[in-house]
């Protein structure tokens, strides 16, 4: 049972798409939610702005005044805030997910709020493959180490009928996206040389967890307070490789091109064609990065066996899902 509601709760990210089913969780559980957004016109489409209970705060981490307004008089706080690729316009990883962490739990302390839940994400480590990794891990830190009540959410791979995910497998299987001629994924190069036919290479397994499961974890991490401490593994309860993922959809996609080859990358290839880009300005031609790249090759899966101990987290599966996407896509 939920120990907790009506309190004030401020939300970062809250027009993105795991901040946006987090606000509506939260209202949905009788709590007030301040929305930290940089776009009020975004906003205005992507969240219910006719509730009186949400109200905006205009700004983004690194603007002082606004964290302070959205922590003033809050009793919790939700980081929602990530970037899969750094991008012009200080969109990079240190910014975001590292200094963000350090200026919100600032506001945090001069506002005094006592409670904050960080989503985070499996396989984040000190000694990650890549600076998302890294950065996301350093942010974790930060948190533990605020001298508040926290929490912290680790998710697989988040699908949602609006997610950048599920567009992206629809336009590889409907043809719309490129390279249109047929669907390229990354797997894993084990051993030999990262070229396909040579090297060998298997493919990494998915949890994919919907995101209104996460946002109904993220809101039941607030309400419970055997929740502060801990950190807590949220995955869908079926692990899948992309073929089989990919495969889904081409079989319950309306207009989906079922002859479309799927052509394996190695990990390795791919970042080393992603590195190279990078060092030569072109970084932004291609749709991912030497991280993303890497990060496809890793295992994105575990047991949320704490999350369902404690806060009775009952994910749902991503194929029943997949089943409910499919006239919508």
């Amino acid at each position: 049972m939920s120990e907790g509601s009506g309190r004030t709760v401020g939300v970062t990210g809250a027009t993105g798409f795991v901040g946006r089913y987090t606000v509506r969780e939260l209202l949905g559980r009788g709590h007030r939610v301040r929305a930290l957004v940089r776009d009020v016109e975004k906003a205005g489409k992507v969240l219910p702005t006719e509730d009186e209970r949400l109200d905006l705060v205009t700004g983004d981490l690194h603007d002082r005044a606004a964290l302070e307004r959205l922590a003033d008089g809050a009793d919790a706080l939700v980081n929602t805030i990530g970037i899969i690729r750094e991008a012009p316009g200080g969109q990079t990883f240190q910014r975001i997910h590292v200094e963000g962490a350090k200026r919100l739990v600032g506001a945090a302390v001069r506002e005094d709020v006592k409670r904050i839940v960080q989503v985070s994400a499996i396989g984040v480590r000190d000694e990650g493959v890549c600076e998302y990794q890294r950065s996301k891990f350093e942010a974790e830190t930060i948190i533990r180490q605020s001298g508040l009540a926290w929490t912290i959410l680790r998710s697989s791979l988040v699908h949602g009928p609006d997610g950048e995910f599920i567009q992206m497998v629809r336009g590889w299987v409907t043809g719309k996206a490129t390279p249109h001629i047929f669907i390229p994924y990354f797997q894993r190069l084990e051993s030999g040389p990262p070229i396909p036919g040579l090297g060998k290479m298997s493919d990494a397994k998915i949890a994919p967890v919907a995101v209104e499961d996460l946002a109904w974890a993220i809101g039941e991490s607030l309400d419970r307070k055997a929740a502060e401490g801990e950190v807590y593994n949220i995955t869908g309860p079926e692990e899948l490789t992309m073929p089989e993922l990919i495969k889904l959809f081409q079989e319950r996609v309306p207009l989906a091109k079922k002859g479309l080859r799927m052509i394996p990358v190695p990990d390795k290839a791919g970042a080393m064609v992603a590195r190279v880009a990078r060092l030569t300005g072109l970084q932004h031609a291609l749709p991912y990065d030497e991280g993303m790249a890497l990060m496809a090759g890793e295992d994105t899966t575990a047991e949320p066996v704490k999350a369902r101990e404690h806060l009775g987290f009952r994910p749902r599966p991503f194929r029943a899902t997949a089943e409910a996407y499919a006239p919508k896509l």
